[in-house]
């Protein structure tokens, strides 16, 4: 190629490049920042945690969107309850009436909420297999779901319905372990702890006590 025909197809390149709009900074920054709150969360970094979340909904909430706010807060309590922390997901709440029927569908099961049918059809398709079980009342295995957190917060919710056999008692902490997640993980064994404190089973007991202690040395 000649050098004048090659710097004029540099030149239109560069002149398509450089006609594609940027995305907005509440695109690129706000998921990025969102994203880092939650692994923290789930490393157990509370403060950096709370840094990220915040600079994350600062960049959504310049749009001016509820829904945007609104979804962010209810992915902040899902990882919440992946570690059995079941406290009022009140984020979402404040903008719940501005989210769509799914968030709004999610936020109910990430409650404990029983789901008619048409509801359940609304959640991610990894809880719904769960959220029918809970609605029936009967135990199911989460052992399918692939994505760990999924996974993790499926499991929570039958533990928070009694529904939760020791199989998946055994099966979150496996997960949470496998991830490196110390928040859930140290929450999940201490579930096995006392379950096996009750039982009389002291070695098993001793044995999760020891791997919590380990846990908690991580910091």
């Amino acid at each position: 190629m000649r050098p004048h025909a090659l710097l004029s197809t540099t030149a239109l390149l560069l002149a398509a490049c450089s006609s594609r709009p940027l995305p907005p900074d509440w695109q690129l920054q706000g998921k990025p920042a969102l994203d880092a709150a939650i692994a923290m969360d789930l490393a157990g970094d509370g403060k950096g945690a709370q840094r990220e979340f915040e600079r994350g909904r600062a960049l959504l909430a310049r749009t001016g969107q509820p829904a945007l706010v609104a979804r962010a807060e209810l992915m902040r309590c899902a990882a919440r309850v992946a570690s059995l922390d079941f406290t009022s997901c009140e984020g979402f709440e404040r903008w719940r009436a501005e989210a769509p029927a799914p968030e709004q569908a999610y936020a109910d099961y990430l409650a404990g909420a029983a789901l008619d049918p048409a509801r359940i059809a609304l959640l991610p398709p990894a809880q719904q297999a769960v959220a029918s079980a809970i609605a029936a009342k009967r135990p199911v295995s989460v052992s399918a779901i692939d994505d760990a957190q999924s996974r993790l917060i499926a499991a929570a919710l039958l533990f928070r319905a009694g529904l939760a056999d020791p199989a998946t008692l055994t099966l979150a902490a496996d997960t949470a372990s496998e991830q490196g997640w110390r928040r859930p993980l140290l929450a999940w064994l201490e579930v096995l702890a006392q379950r096996a404190e009750r039982a009389g089973a002291a070695d098993e007991a001793q044995r999760l006590r020891r791997r919590i202690a380990l846990v908690m040395s991580s910091r």
